[in-house]
């Protein structure tokens, strides 16, 4: 699951998906946590033919049967193998109400080291990531206030081998049986099939990011310094964190950075703050992540 993203920048958003400038929404918050306001894309609700509009709304989907639009429970991800039964998303699920979340960047926590070290995901090409979402709009019936709201879709991850790494393990199961979840990256080829397409098209749009480099067990390659295996046939490195200040961290702790083209992942690792980061003008190749219990 996600619980941290940082939104794409407004001309990002424009460039990427063709929208923006022709529909400026009200302003969203550039680092998003759960119940932030964020940006989302979907097919325009105005148009008969077939567009896209960008959209601001609470991340966390108000469902229809709400009474009010703080929720008590959670709603920012949705598993995407129940989003024909669970009852707050079978209704946008079954209506097509699906959408883009425009990402530069987000996070995930590892515990491979006994602590919980934040890794930063991103795309190594300096585009922004393109996250499968479902949308709703609902009103409050006693002000007549109309709010948007949307949810980020997840995948079970177990088997994976670079995202099967993520989130605290449970030592009462095996390593198949963890539900491990991800996000899910659109293409952009595939962004109108995913927003104006049919429901199994869509569901064959349910995937997770491929992953280059491993061997024959899905196991990832990683080792000191510069390894001759990656993803993509880009290197893996490993090595000690540098500040965004450009210092050393004061800590020996280790990193792994994964370089990956396309809607492949570049990670990196260990930062101070969260809340204070913001994503780089230009192509990542590496950034600092590792939040070291910070929320």
């Amino acid at each position: 699951m996600c619980n941290r993203y940082v939104s794409a920048e407004d001309l990002d958003i424009e460039r990427e998906w063709n929208i923006g400038a022709r529909n400026q929404p009200k302003l969203f918050d550039k680092v998003l946590f759960p119940r932030g306001q964020g940006a989302f894309i979907r097919r325009a609700r105005d148009d008969a033919g077939y567009s896209r509009e960008l959209v601001v709304g609470q991340w966390g989907l108000i469902p229809w049967f709400a009474k009010e639009p703080k929720l008590k429970y959670p709603t920012n991800n949705a598993r995407s193998e129940e989003l024909a039964d669970k009852a707050s998303y079978k209704l946008p699920w079954a209506r097509g109400q699906r959408c883009i979340i425009p990402a530069a960047n987000f996070d995930e926590p590892n515990w491979e080291s006994g602590k919980n070290v934040w890794w930063r995901f991103a795309r190594s090409d300096g585009h922004p990531w393109g996250m499968a979402g479902l949308w709703n709009t609902w009103t409050d019936k006693g002000t007549g206030e109309v709010h948007e709201s949307y949810t980020m879709l997840t995948l079970n991850a177990d088997a994976h081998p670079l995202m099967s790494r993520m989130h605290k393990p449970d030592p009462k199961v095996g390593p198949t049986e963890q539900d491990k979840r991800s996000v899910i990256p659109i293409e952009a080829g595939d962004v109108d099939a995913w927003l104006a397409g049919t429901m199994e098209q869509a569901q064959g749009l349910l995937r997770l990011a491929p992953v280059d480099g491993a061997d024959s067990d899905g196991d990832l390659q990683v080792g000191t310094g510069l390894a001759s295996t990656g993803f993509g046939g880009v290197a893996i490195e490993k090595g000690s964190h540098q500040t965004e200040q450009g210092g050393a961290q004061g800590m020996s702790t280790d990193f792994t950075g994964l370089v990956l083209p396309s809607q492949r992942f570049a990670v990196a690792a260990p930062c101070r703050s969260r809340d204070k980061l913001r994503p780089k003008p230009s192509p990542l190749t590496w950034l600092p992540s590792a939040l070291n219990g910070h929320r």
